[in-house]
């Protein structure tokens, strides 16, 4: 298993669609391709869509593949995982999908303002003890905010309970532009194409008879995004 790995690192470094900064390079600074992702990346105008915590990439190479004009950018530390989309992508020569390794709290080091378009968080990590770590807690919706176009797009898909209801109230509490919610999605009216694309885990709780909670919502490009245990101090 280990040397399987090691060969999966050591391909995942051959691809030019696969950016696999030092920590050098992104620790209190910006990264080259800051703010020139599309000139020197992409090589088009297109608009940019993140996927946080990609994990093997299957939400990413799908969206890709249903949406040729726009670009589309897997995140994730786990190399070995991301390895299984990159290889996909490199054997089907995909220009509009690309693959950043790195750690998500090191990620305003590589969008400039108004860099990106949307965001896609499929099946985080809940932090069910930890909140302030999720994805969607104030701390991380802060750090989108200060990259994603004024009114830019976060769509969150989950089998967690407690991770919908606390986006839904971090939201609320924040006075954040909520355009679409629901607790069931494949019991809804909910019809964009980009929300019926499934991956592994997803496949997976839909078998255990889990419902699928989705949210989309905008941010703003002013204003601190507050926790909500700041109610009332």
């Amino acid at each position: 298993m280990a040397k399987n790995k090691l060969t999966r690192f050591a391909e995942l470094g051959t691809y030019s669609h696969v950016i696999q900064p030092a920590l050098s390079e992104v620790f209190n600074k910006k990264h080259p391709l800051y703010g020139k992702w599309n000139e020197e990346f992409y090589f088009n105008e297109n608009p940019i869509v993140l996927e946080l915590g990609c994990g093997k990439g299957e939400y990413t190479v799908g969206l890709a593949e249903k949406y040729p004009d726009v670009n589309f950018l897997g995140i994730d530390i786990k190399g070995a995982r991301m390895w299984k989309g990159a290889s996909y992508v490199n054997q089907r020569s995909l220009k509009n999908v690309g693959f950043l390794r790195t750690r998500i709290e090191f990620i305003t080091s590589f969008f400039a303002p108004g860099e990106v378009s949307e965001i896609w968080l499929p099946f985080p990590d809940p932090q069910l003890k930890k909140p302030k770590k999720r994805l969607t807690s104030p701390r991380f919706l802060n750090m989108y905010t200060s990259f994603l176009k004024t009114g830019g797009y976060i769509h969150l898909k989950t089998d967690s309970f407690e991770m919908y209801h606390y986006t839904l109230e971090v939201i609320n509490y924040n006075g954040l532009p909520l355009l679409a919610s629901t607790g069931d999605l494949y019991n809804s009216d909910l019809d964009e194409e980009a929300l019926f694309i499934k991956t592994f885990y997803e496949n997976m709780h839909l078998s255990e008879g889990k419902k699928i909670h989705y949210i989309k919502f905008a941010m703003p490009r002013q204003g601190e995004i507050v926790n909500i245990e700041r109610d009332g101090k």
